[in-house]
């Protein structure tokens, strides 16, 4: 059984980056990454992940339209199973309150520290299996 993890974010150059990063998992099966550029599309792959192993969902916060804060509350509804970390430029306190009140598991800032990433994600695969 393969495990996802659903990386949204408005910026088509993070879907290069996270390949890059997790290229090697990726070659290998160890996780599938799906990429969505938009909250609506998030939820779309949500649902459509109904019966696949959804591990984990990675959002950026500041999006064109509805926001990562706004999907987060719709993204805990479908699948309150999984946890969801927000990313975000601006990591200021508010932002951080908002997300951790609203159901997000934790607050990254952008660079994102990779290292941290892929033992919150090897954790969820472990957890997974």
């Amino acid at each position: 059984m393969s495990v996802l993890i659903l990386v949204v974010d408005d910026e088509p150059d993070v879907e290069m980056l996270f390949r890059q990063q997790f290229r090697r998992d990726l070659r290998s099966g160890r996780f599938v990454m799906e990429f969505a550029q938009s909250a609506p599309v998030a939820l779309q792959c949500i649902s459509d992940a109904r019966n696949t192993s959804l591990i984990l969902i990675l959002s950026d916060i500041n999006m064109p339209g509805m926001t990562g804060l706004e999907l987060l509350p719709k993204a805990k509804a479908a699948r309150p199973d999984v946890p969801v970390i927000m990313i975000t430029a601006y990591g200021d306190a508010e932002t951080k309150r908002r997300a951790l009140e609203g159901g997000a598991e934790a607050l990254l800032t952008k660079p994102i520290d990779f290292g941290l990433l892929r033992n919150e994600i090897d954790t969820r695969v472990a957890g997974a299996a």
